[in-house]
């Protein structure tokens, strides 16, 4: 989303983070899970096709996509890259044409190791109260497989109460109004939260040594940020390929 490319939101335990082109590589690897793919029913994309996938992100208006990161490695010094740093997404989709206030929720903790650590849970906190403070969300939606009881449990915690079944689909829907009470609960949870400019944080420099980065191990070549232009892109997926 236009909206949110320059902007990082910093919690206790995650830092999200506007997706690019330099978390592409690490992305495509975990979507090469079956698993990963059949929680967020995703279909198995190539690499170019992946970073042609998040430049449309980056330029789509309905849809509020950040990548989740460790913060307690992200602010390591040296610092490392951040995709290294990264454990999974966090999205919002403003797909319903006739009620614009309300965002259908999404996170996903990648790493298994990052698992019930409650990194989803603020994850999906600090971007509920982005959704409701910055694009006017006054109801949030949430559809997981049946069979993904730690998710529903969590957003059950979120006070999000079951409103539907999908026997076809294996899914359920919760939903959450965002009432005034709801409000003053979602800005009091995440009050550490912290809203800083993303390019800022980009430019800082990295003070790491050449083995230390060496052993990073990142063999990929990344594009520059994406800003739209998709044939740049392209051209570098094709050398990957």
């Amino acid at each position: 989303m236009k909206l949110n490319q320059n902007t990082m939101l910093v919690g206790k335990k995650v830092v999200l983070v506007p997706y690019t082109s330099e978390h592409v590589p690490r992305y495509h690897e975990w979507m090469k899970s079956e698993e990963l793919r059949h929680l967020t029913a995703s279909e198995q994309l190539t690499l170019q096709q992946e970073y042609e996938m998040q430049c449309s992100w980056c330029e789509d208006e309905d849809k509020c996509t950040f990548i989740v990161l460790d913060a307690e490695k992200w602010q390591a010094q040296p610092r490392p890259p951040e995709e290294s740093c990264m454990v999974g997404d966090v999205n919002l989709f403003l797909t319903d044409l006739e009620d614009p206030t309300l965002g259908e929720i999404e996170v996903m903790i990648a790493e298994p190791s990052y698992r019930r650590q409650g990194l989803g849970t603020e994850a999906s906190l600090l971007i509920m109260s982005y959704g409701v403070t910055r694009l006017g969300l006054t109801k949030f939606e949430a559809k997981i497989g049946q069979e993904n009881e730690p998710s529903i449990r969590m957003f059950q915690k979120l006070h999000f109460k079951q409103v539907a079944m999908s026997n076809v689909f294996q899914e359920v829907t919760l939903r959450l109004a965002v009432s005034e009470p709801e409000r003053k609960w979602i800005l009091e949870q995440t009050s550490h939260m912290e809203e800083r400019p993303y390019r800022t944080r980009k430019a800082e420099p990295v003070t790491a040594t050449l083995s230390e980065q060496k052993s990073w191990n990142c063999p990929l070549p990344r594009p520059d940020d994406c800003m739209g232009d998709t044939s740049a892109v392209s051209s570098v997926c094709a050398r990957l390929s």
